[in-house]
């Protein structure tokens, strides 16, 4: 799974790429939850959720827990 950028500030727009996300129930930024919405089953829409602090973007599927491929840096 990866994420479309790889850093962004608060409230920035971030789309996360994979495989089989339809039904994904959740999406945390480093543990924060955030609000999503899901695209298509290889596109998910979110923000950064206030609270964010660099570390992995985690999304919860049906199937299991997928993490990002690289960490997600929160800027400043």
């Amino acid at each position: 799974m990866e994420t479309l950028p790889n850093s962004g500030k608060l409230g920035a727009a971030v789309k996360i790429l994979g495989t089989d996300l339809t039904g994904a129930t959740s999406v945390t930024f480093n543990g924060t939850a955030a609000k999503f919405t899901v695209v298509s089953k290889s596109e998910i829409k979110t923000t950064v959720p206030t609270g964010a602090t660099t570390g992995t973007v985690e999304v919860t599927i049906p199937k299991g827990t997928l993490k990002s491929n690289v960490v997600f840096r929160v800027a400043k």
